[in-house]
């Protein structure tokens, strides 16, 4: 009989994670899925509640992992108390103060030695080269290098996935539609001013709007708080 193969999914509580988590459910078999929570010093610890919250509902194992050094590192708006997240598009090249510098680099580092240890050589993540706010680390050439360098560095045949990488936010909601995600959404947090409700005009609400909006889909997270904004 062959093995299952089992999958570990970055499930950070918001909306690209949460669906990524029921896609692996759809690919692997909830049997075969466990979530990776980090808990990096986040300045809205809500996300740390609805990733939790979220892996009861979708009925899979959940691990939070704490790193601190991110806060320590400081320097960006998610992580330093003295920093607001920047609204509106920016007019020139310089990344947005929502940037964490290593972020994913370390996350998904740190996610593919936890399943390495467990038999998952699945690594599932929702970053997005389409629709997103400009970090590098989300790109599809930053993934494929480090998958090759823990490949290297592991001697494991680790696969780094990222369902969502060429989606628009509008398609990431017909995806969480077909993947039964809808419930679990109502739950998410991605809001950069931690509110709840969502604040409606910082950069990740306006932008998760929008593909609802397009989607021509009400949010359930709204439908469940009240109107944002």
């Amino acid at each position: 009989m062959t093995t299952p193969e089992k999958a570990l999914v970055v499930l950070s509580g918001g909306q690209d994670s949460t669906t990524c988590l029921f896609w692996a459910i759809q690919r692997f078999g909830k049997d075969n899925v466990e979530a990776l929570t980090f808990d990096y010093g986040q300045r809205h610890r809500v996300e740390l509640d609805c990733a939790s919250k979220i892996a009861r509902l979708a009925g899979v194992r959940q691990t939070v992992l704490p790193i601190d050094t991110f806060a320590a590192i400081g320097g960006n708006a998610l992580t330093d108390d003295s920093i607001a997240p920047e609204e509106g598009a920016r007019d020139d090249d310089a990344l947005p103060n929502t940037f964490v510098p290593g972020r994913n680099l370390v996350f998904l580092t740190f996610a593919a030695a936890f399943g390495y240890t467990r038999g998952a050589r699945h690594i599932v993540t929702g970053v997005a080269q389409t629709d997103y706010s400009g970090y590098p680390d989300c790109r599809e050439n930053t993934l494929q290098a480090l998958q090759l360098a823990i490949r290297l560095g592991m001697e494991s045949r680790v696969e780094l996935h990222a369902p969502l990488m060429f989606m628009s936010k509008a398609e990431t909601v017909a995806l969480a539609q077909q993947t039964g995600a809808m419930e679990a959404l109502a739950w998410s947090h991605t809001c950069y001013n931690g509110e709840v409700p969502p604040c409606g005009h910082c950069a990740s609400c306006i932008l998760r709007a929008r593909g609802f909006a397009e989607a021509g889909v009400v949010d359930p997270l709204v439908a469940r708080t009240g109107k944002a904004g």
